[in-house]
């Protein structure tokens, strides 16, 4: 299997098991679990506190080890913490099992990426991320019916099957994925501490030779702080603050996979529409596309959280839905655009990653806050705290036409 095939087939997979979790997930915390809204935003800041917390160490054992073994690692472990949260109704077992999902994230991200590109060069990663995207777009779909089936019998099947078949993801890359173009740092340099302190100090060279990195990383704060409130709130706010239209016909768990299903037919239309008009090897034109996703998302999260009509509610989720998984692939493609050094790739992915984390953290708990008094004014709230974003993709943009003409 060559190695975009893997890495595709990588991206269905990963995403049919995710979403089949995700797709009873939130229903368990608020029906079976009891969670409020602060509880539910907590639940996230104890997962992006564990992203921040690890992110940079298993980033920089994919630059110095291998990216294979830190991808397998982490599908291991995720595995684990889902079988937990699916076996144990209750808030402290749901908190434990963030701190393994993001630990196990946090191997897989930053190195996945950077594995792909190593093998088949940085030139043509950026496709090959769109591609990527719509690949597990398509798992996903495919993988709500089984959820909807799933979840309508118990609702935390999906959660416990899921996690034993990423452990048997982590059992199937073991036997078939390879790692030839990467290679690794000298036995003799391979102290772990002082490895990380070199690593990340190149990476942070980097960004100061090309500050537009500095940019990106301010748009993945202000990302992670806005998002919190979205992923961990949106499905209490249709659960609470709306009457489901034939409630007697069609269960809660039927509801959200009909919710999910159209937000992914949408994501998988909107990438396509991307990857045939543009070119993914100009940034300014994918921080142009970048910026006007971001104002969608703005604006169509606003309206989510004020509008008191239910399929009005329901357009504004499904086009915030397909904006960020527009977004999500043209971000990663600009910030590979801008390393010129392959051995901190890993890294400097991470550290973007842990960037966002920082974010969720810092926003999260006051979200939460205020959802415990309005889930409604979480949300707008959620949306302002998205807005400084405009202002960095316009500088940053400019720093990328700066940068452009004096290469001529």
């Amino acid at each position: 299997m060559s190695p975009t095939t893997l890495y595709l087939t990588l991206s269905f997979l990963a995403d049919f098991i995710f979403t089949m979790i995700f797709t009873v997930s939130q229903i368990y915390y608020v029906i079976n679990v009891g969670m409020s809204p602060l509880q539910l935003v907590l639940a996230g800041t104890i997962l992006e506190t564990s992203i921040f917390l690890f992110e940079v160490p298993t980033g920089v054992i994919a630059d110095l080890k291998s990216r294979r073994l830190s991808i397998i690692i982490g599908y291991f472990i995720m595995g684990f913490g889902f079988l937990m949260e699916g076996a144990l109704p209750f808030f402290w077992s749901v908190a434990l099992a963030q701190v393994l999902w993001g630990l196990g994230y946090t191997f897989t991200s930053g190195a996945t990426e950077a594995w792909i590109a190593d093998e088949i060069g940085s030139s043509n990663a950026g496709d090959t991320y769109l591609r990527s995207s719509q690949w597990g777009n398509a798992g996903a779909l495919v993988a709500i019916p089984l959820a909807v089936l799933l979840g309508n019998i118990q609702v935390n099947l999906p959660i416990l099957i899921g996690g034993a078949a990423l452990i048997g993801l982590g059992a199937l890359l073991v036997l078939s994925m390879k790692e030839t173009g990467f290679t690794p740092a000298p036995a003799g340099n391979r102290s772990t501490w002082k490895q990380m302190a070199n690593t990340i100090a190149q990476a942070r060279d980097l960004v100061r030779r090309q500050p537009v990195l500095l940019g990106l990383l301010g748009i993945a704060f202000f990302s992670g702080l806005y998002s919190e409130g979205l992923d961990r709130l949106w499905t209490p706010h249709l659960i609470e603050n709306f009457e489901f239209p034939l409630a007697g016909t069609l269960t809660i768990v039927t509801w959200f996979g009909v919710i999910r299903a159209v937000g992914l037919l949408l994501s998988i239309l909107g990438t396509w529409i991307v990857r045939q008009r543009v070119d993914l090897q100009l940034a300014h034109r994918i921080g142009n596309l970048s910026r006007f996703a971001s104002l969608g998302i703005i604006l169509g999260l606003l309206s989510f959280g004020l509008t008191t009509v239910f399929w009005l509610a329901l357009i504004f989720y499904w086009l915030i839905t397909m904006l960020r998984s527009i977004r999500a692939p043209l971000h990663t493609t600009w910030v590979n655009l801008n390393v010129d050094d392959p051995q901190v790739r890993a890294t400097l992915l991470s550290v973007n990653s842990q960037t966002d984390a920082i974010g969720q953290i810092a926003g999260g708990p006051v979200i939460g806050l205020v959802g415990n008094v309005s889930i409604r004014a979480a949300l707008a709230a959620s949306a302002l705290l998205l807005t400084p974003v405009i202002a960095l993709y316009t500088r940053a943009l400019r720093g990328e036409h700066g940068r452009g003409e004096g290469s001529h």
